[in-house]
């Protein structure tokens, strides 16, 4: 049963010319073109003669171009190239780099619509996320332009006269980001910044179905590096498959792999680059969850629980994905979250007013559809949704319905509340005490984002303290999703324990080194140690 209505029929068919003009109108302004297979390795030059991988329209299902990745051979030459383009780069003072970030920052901010679009045509996201998405990227370079003058390490008083004691930050090398489909360009703004102002370069490994928003941002730093006489390779690019991401985990020279993906994958990045002793930042599974009070505000909570549950068709991996109601306001909650849902508008995600895009891939779609048959199996109440849109204009893409579920029980065991699904399902449980809509809250493995609804500082107090959510994200009166780059992003237990964006993530990209200066004329030993001959 729909719990929307198909307000308009925005996608025109036939679909293939009217993608392909639209396709044109975004992809020609980000130097995008041409019929044949685009070159998916940059490391100052664009090459590729491997496999191809192809780029399809989630809204249409319709291939926007094909992308030829990298042979071994190639990616390996490539990767030399960044480690030579490293140590350029490390020499650099750090706020000239904040300079090279500035005009990247201005490149990126003069083509933010249009690549926002592109977000939006390969992705899937509705337009104005897009458009946030590299928003996003811009201020990520604005606080790592402010970095650059205040990387700062530490001066600690020794026990011995006439020494100090300083803790240094010094570059780490090669950086290898791999990056997951649901926010093509951000999550490489994240890293790209924090990398470079730390005097690292970078081998980017995108999402094999989003390579042309890869392509996209990385002509634009191409062009700054490029005009600023650097190295291209500082930022390199390898477009492709599981292959090329187990080459850069595996290498010896990559000193840091940064990944955000499954933790199925997580697990097997993390083990592979511990076992040559090398560091991650892991950003893992979410399935978050939202608590609300018999106090809260619900003009606040629904809109932000809407947005959280239903904003990038339940994509993102701070989406809301459980829903725990405090008895008393249960049903008007309900009642209300109903309504909004109803309010959707599912559609061309180009398309002003659209509320709803599509699922990314087919794959997600049967995912959406074997959770939703779960629920049906173990006599769950679906309120509303559980099906896929096929009728016109929706047929040849991947919309699904947002879905609302209340399961019989809060059974932590079950893989309803234990497993994130990356589709846009919401199950429901009603509790009566604080103390157990958090332990449902911590029952899961995964420990990204979470939020309170409460106007009661006793329920805040015990929700951020050390009895309350055991998330990264810990908000009160702000759902999960929508984080700011200002603050660490990451999440705890099986998310992966990674931090990037803000706060103190940027001194996961330099190696530190305790140094003891002595600038006496006598040697003494530490702790009083007497060795005397």
């Amino acid at each position: 049963m729909l719990c929307t209505r198909v307000v308009s029929r925005v996608l025109t068919r036939p679909g293939a010319r009217c993608l392909s003009s639209r396709a044109s109108n975004i992809l020609s302004p980000l130097g995008i073109q041409g019929s044949t297979a685009l070159p998916g390795l940059y490391d100052g030059a664009w090459r590729g003669s491997g496999e191809t991988i192809v780029s399809k329209c989630p809204t249409t299902g319709e291939t926007l171009a094909e992308v030829a990745t990298p042979t071994p051979a190639e990616f390996h030459e490539a990767l030399q190239k960044t480690k030579e383009a490293h140590v350029v780069w490390r020499d650099v003072p750090a706020p000239r780099r904040g300079e090279i970030l500035r005009q990247i920052r201005e490149a990126l901010a003069a083509k933010r619509d249009v690549l926002g679009q592109l977000v939006s045509l390969e992705m899937g996201k509705i337009k104005t996320e897009g458009i946030g998405e590299v928003q996003e990227f811009v201020d990520i370079c604005d606080y790592a332009v402010g970095l650059s003058r205040m990387m700062n390490g530490r001066y600690i008083a020794s026990e011995r006269p006439g020494h100090t004691i300083l803790e240094v930050p010094n570059p780490l090398g090669v950086v290898g980001v791999l990056t997951a489909f649901n926010f093509p360009v951000a999550v490489y703004g994240w890293n790209l910044s924090l990398s470079l102002i730390a005097g690292n370069a970078t081998m980017w490994k995108p999402s094999p179905t989003t390579p042309l928003c890869a392509i996209a941002v990385t002509k634009i730093i191409a062009e700054v590096l490029q005009a600023n006489g650097l190295p291209g390779a500082i930022a390199s690019l390898a477009v492709g498959d599981k292959d090329v991401g187990e080459a850069i985990v595996e290498s010896p020279d990559v000193p840091l792999v940064s990944f955000t993906g499954s933790e199925h994958v997580g697990r097997i990045v993390g083990k592979n680059v511990m076992s040559r002793f090398g560091k991650t930042i892991l950003e893992l599974g979410g399935n978050n969850a939202s608590v609300v009070m018999s106090d809260a505000d619900l003009n606040l909570a629904v809109p932000a629980v809407f947005f959280g549950a239903v904003g990038t068709a339940g994509q993102r991996c701070t989406s809301t994905r459980r829903l725990y109601l405090h008895r008393n306001i249960a049903d008007e909650f309900l009642e209300r979250l109903a309504k909004a849902y109803k309010s959707v508008k599912p559609g061309d995600p180009l398309v002003d007013g659209t509320l709803l895009g599509p699922l990314h891939t087919a794959s997600a779609v049967a995912t959406y559809a074997d959770t939703v048959a779960h629920l049906r199996d173990i006599n769950a109440n679906v309120v509303c949704g559980g099906s896929k849109y096929d009728a016109a204009p929706f047929e040849g893409g991947n919309f699904v319905e947002p879905t609302i579920a209340i399961p019989k029980t809060v059974n932590t065991a079950d893989r309803i509340w234990k497993t994130e699904t990356f589709a846009p399902i919401l199950n429901v449980g009603v509790f009566d005490e604080l103390d157990e809509a958090i332990q449902w809250n911590n029952s899961v493995p995964q420990g990204l984002s979470s939020s309170l609804w409460t106007r009661d500082i006793r329920n805040v107090g015990r929700w951020i303290g050390p009895s309350g959510s055991d998330a990264g994200i810990v908000n009160v009166n702000v759902g999960t999703s929508g984080a700011e780059i200002g603050a660490a992003f990451g999440g705890n237990k099986s998310t992966g324990w990674g931090r990037e964006s803000g706060g103190d993530a940027w001194k996961q990209y330099v190696r530190w080194s305790a140094c003891t200066v002595n600038f006496s004329d006598a040697a003494p030993l530490a702790q009083g140690v007497n060795f005397s001959a």
